[in-house]
């Protein structure tokens, strides 16, 4: 009598299932912190699928396999810097100086890779969506940071100043204060909420923070 082929106990699957896709995600994770740490001090065109699979400790084949390519890591970006950058500006949603502080913060640890890749936008396409997201982002949370100033303008009067803001908060601009001025993070920090509250003030007559 041939016997049953033995099959381990719906919670022993489970398990294994479980810890099966808990290592993928890390498999996932290292690769993209990986490819994440050579971007910020490489080209893109110089940083080879070898190079990202031999610093994250796996294959070619598994870089491919999951991402297609670096396009494909271009396009998780958001997944990783993204929702980082994300949480951190939210943190100073309180008023207009912690959102200013939150905002500089964020551009002291991701400032130089965004001024890396904008480089590099004209000649990788894939980085278009990236940083269009990117874009919408900075739009997005500078209309809730100075929603009490926006919410005061109405039409071409609201878009105009709502994009003066977007300006004077852009990494341009800390990029300009903290590595061609060499201004030290809390005087950059000043200098734009000084600034930001003029531009408020100029058209609702207070800074309102």
């Amino acid at each position: 009598m041939k016997s049953k082929p033995h099959r381990s106990p719906p919670s022993t699957r489970r398990y294994e299932q479980g810890a099966r896709a808990e290592a993928a995600e890390e498999t996932h994770r290292r690769i993209l912190d990986t490819f994440l740490a050579l971007a910020r001090v490489k080209w893109l065109e110089d940083i080879t699928l070898a190079e990202i699979a031999a610093e994250a400790g796996v294959t070619v084949q598994t870089v491919i396999r999951r991402f297609g390519g670096k396009d494909g890591l271009i396009a998780a970006f958001p997944q990783t810097i993204g929702v980082e950058i994300e949480a951190r500006r939210a943190a100073g949603a309180a008023s207009h100086a912690t959102a200013i502080a939150a905002l500089v913060e964020d551009y002291e640890l991701t400032g130089d890779f965004l001024i890396r890749m904008l480089a590099q936008e004209p000649r990788y396409e894939a980085l278009g969506p990236m940083l269009d997201v990117g874009r919408a982002h900075h739009r997005a949370t500078t209309q809730t940071a100075f929603g009490n100033v926006l919410s005061r303008l109405r039409g071409a009067a609201r878009e105009r100043h709502l994009r003066s803001l977007i300006a004077m908060t852009d990494v341009y601009v800390w990029q300009l204060f903290r590595r061609d001025m060499e201004m030290d993070q809390k005087s950059v920090t000043a200098l734009i909420l000084e600034t930001v509250n003029k531009l408020n003030a100029a058209v609702t007559g207070t800074s309102a923070n």
